[in-house]
């Protein structure tokens, strides 16, 4: 059993019944304890979040204020950023009209150089092809023995009619001996006449060049000689003729190339025809002779034609003294003039200076020496 202390209204109240008690009531005073410590940190806790909220408020404020700063500078900013972009956009946009206004210029410029070259090319192109025509008529009448002989009297003729007056030269001129030459040439102060030849034979060296091997070849090489030597014989049996014709005459050979062979790979047949007075000439050695003989046709037109020019240089000598007579008379009128001139200037610098000094009333002789003499007469 416990031990009783006391009685309270009739109840025993033991040690443990007290210290139970004392633990409650110690228990409520720290319930009350905790519960005002728990109220005033709640308090202190509102005050503080009170100050909290006061503070980010204002601290909201100042950035709501910050942030308005902010949004007008971005404004202005933006509206600079607008303008500077707008302007930018301006100058690129006149740069790239520019640009492309002078890119087109070019292009343009460039394509009017490229139709022009185009229109050269195309005009090149139809001279191409008429050569080509050309050149195939010229193998057809090259292949035609007597359009051969037509091409080359015509070449003759061209280079003939050319150099030479019309009363030098005759055409299919017929000789004593009833053959007719292509061409002859009449030298002054000779009577006889100069013959040139046209008929080339040109079978041979057509076979020579399309000679696939070497036995071709040396028949090509055969039938060249006999065909052009027999060609010289012919022209030395027939135009030779004493007292009608030179005692040389010309083979025409119509094309350099064919010149150029004859002298390169046969020249037995050249000596052949310098041994029988036979010229062979091609259109440039032709040309050559013809600008001789010219000169020879002017020299003796002049010999005849002499009388005439003494007469008309003697003429041209009357006339320039004439001229030399009346250019004296000239320059002795115009040497009186300028004297005439001279005396002229000289009498209006003399007028010119009186007249400047009657200005200045600037004279030389006193004015007593002037009027003096009848004022002391007077005197007297």
């Amino acid at each position: 059993m416990e031990r009783v202390l006391f009685r309270l209204d009739g109840t025993p109240i033991a040690v443990a019944d007290l210290m139970l008690g004392a633990t409650c009531l110690a228990l409520v005073l720290l319930m009350v304890i905790a519960w005002s410590l728990l109220s005033r940190l709640r308090l202190e806790r509102r005050r503080d979040l009170t100050r909290a909220f006061e503070d980010l408020s204002r601290q909201n404020a100042g950035l709501a204020g910050s942030v308005h700063s902010v949004a007008e500078v971005l404004g202005s900013r933006q509206a600079d950023l607008a303008r500077l972009v707008a302007d930018r956009l301006d100058v690129v946009g006149s740069r790239l009209g520019a640009g492309l206004e002078a890119s087109g210029r070019t292009a343009g410029e460039q394509l009017s150089k490229l139709n022009e070259r185009l229109a050269v090319i195309d005009a090149a192109q139809a001279r191409v092809a008429a050569l080509t025509e050309e050149v195939v008529g010229l193998k057809d009448i090259l292949a035609n023995k007597q359009a051969r002989g037509a091409f080359g009297q015509g070449r003759l003729e061209a280079i003939i009619k050319d150099g030479l007056p019309a009363a030098a030269f005759e055409f299919q001129y017929t000789l004593s001996n009833n053959t007719r030459p292509d061409c002859a040439i009449r030298l002054p102060g000779d009577p006889r006449v100069m013959i040139i030849d046209a008929k080339f034979p040109l079978e041979a060296f057509t076979a020579l060049r399309q000679a696939l091997n070497e036995e071709t070849r040396k028949q090509a090489l055969a039938r060249v000689r006999a065909d052009v030597g027999k060609h010289i014989k012919d022209i030395a049996d027939r135009y030779f003729l004493p007292g009608e014709t030179q005692d040389v005459a010309m083979l025409f050979v119509p094309s350099e190339a064919l010149f150029a062979d004859l002298h390169e790979y046969f020249d037995d047949l050249i000596q052949k025809a310098h041994h029988s007075r036979v010229i062979i000439v091609s259109p440039s050695l032709l040309t050559m002779a013809v600008q001789v003989m010219q000169a020879i046709v002017r020299d003796a037109r002049v010999r005849d034609e002499a009388h005439v020019i003494q007469a008309e240089v003697r003429y041209l000598v009357d006339e320039v003294e004439r001229l030399s007579a009346r250019v004296a008379k000239l320059d002795a009128h115009f040497r009186s003039a300028q004297a005439d001139v001279d005396q002229i200037l000289t009498s209006t610098g003399k007028i010119g200076r009186r007249g400047a000094r009657i200005d200045r009333l600037d004279f030389a002789t006193p004015f007593t020496e002037i009027c003096g003499a009848p004022f002391e007469r007077a005197a007297e």
